[in-house]
């Protein structure tokens, strides 16, 4: 098989190509990607003199690009997104052209050169809060921020266009993923990062919001299932089964490197912040597939990589004053 991943340098994609090509002697693996701020080459590296890969720098958003680096794929597996909450808060736009007029895009493409599989990597937020039970796919969506209706509407672009056009796309839903090379603007990299270099963990709200933790290689697997096995016009929730509230990551991440409660800095919530997200997978689960890795044992390795691999985060964060600049505009008017 041949593999157009798009947003292949981010951090779930890049764990989809790391992941596929130690899996499969047989495929090949075309990543695709911007190199917006979280987009990083370096995230490739292990893969990097592989034979079977290739790297094209490119918007999902042009389509000549796009066509250029579709040449003779089987599928395309499409991570490319802007992706974090906070930033669709102060920065909606950029999400828009992306998530949806990029959506678009591939599926133009697919569509026109008679690609045979789509994969679009979409998120639980698109389904909103949920106080009990958990959303099944036929739910009705409900996003709150302007990330997770940018989203929704590059899923709806896609299930349009298998119902009218018959084109074979898949949409997977995961939950929230954390471990290695997570750009660390997000959570679990944030707070691990910050309290290596003796700052504060900024903790929103009461702390009490819950979402449902997933490894980045469960999730690549997930992903890979539903390319493999996925019925065309459907859609997979793919979750870990791990609801946690923030605050007890919290003290995982606290307790693993041995400080204690008065790391944490409590900051004004977020607009909008989401309490609870769940899923009920048991329609992946149905087909065949569950995930493997243990949470706590996931959670503590993936701290202790960001401890035992400073060199990469420290560029992100100390390199060129973009996350810095973003930090100290989004937390400091919190605090």
């Amino acid at each position: 098989m041949r593999l157009l991943v798009c947003g292949g340098a981010g951090f779930i994609g890049s764990d989809f190509v790391r992941r596929m090509l130690a899996k499969h002697a047989d495929w090949e693996i075309v990543c695709f990607d911007k190199l917006t701020y979280a987009g990083n080459l370096d995230n490739l590296l292990p893969v990097a003199e592989d034979p079977r890969y290739s790297f094209v720098h490119g918007d999902i958003c042009d389509r000549a690009a796009v066509e250029s680096a579709a040449g003779g794929v089987d599928a395309i597996v499409n991570f490319a997104a802007e992706t974090h909450v906070d930033r669709s808060i102060a920065e909606p736009e950029a999400f828009l052209h992306t998530d949806i007029l990029g959506t678009h895009t591939l599926l133009e493409v697919v569509r026109a050169h008679g690609i045979s599989r789509m994969v679009q990597v979409s998120t639980d937020e698109v389904y909103g809060s949920i106080d009990s039970g958990s959303f099944t796919e036929t739910d009705t969506i409900k996003p709150s921020s302007p990330y997770s209706a940018s989203k929704a509407g590059g899923d709806l672009q896609v299930l349009a266009y298998h119902i009218t056009y018959g084109t074979p796309v898949v949409i997977t839903r995961g939950s929230n993923t954390y471990g290695p090379y997570q750009y660390p603007e997000k959570l679990i990299p944030l707070f691990v990062t910050n309290a290596l270099e003796g700052e504060k963990v900024p903790l929103y709200g009461d702390g009490m919001n819950v979402r449902d933790w997933l490894h980045a290689d469960d999730h690549a697997d997930g992903i890979e299932f539903a390319l493999l096995n996925g019925e065309p016009g459907q859609v997979y929730n793919v979750g870990g089964g791990n609801e946690r509230t923030n605050r007890e990551i919290t003290s995982i991440i606290l307790d693993e490197l041995g400080l204690g409660e008065d790391t944490i800095k409590w900051v004004a919530d977020r607009p909008g912040h989401d309490r609870r997200y769940s899923l009920d997978c048991s329609k992946m689960a149905a087909a065949g597939w569950t995930p493997k890795v243990d949470f706590e044992n996931g959670l503590r390795e993936t701290i202790r990589w960001y401890r035992d691999n400073p060199e990469w985060w420290k560029k992100i964060k100390h390199g060129t004053g973009e996350f810095a600049e973003w930090r100290k505009r989004w937390y400091e008017e919190r605090s």
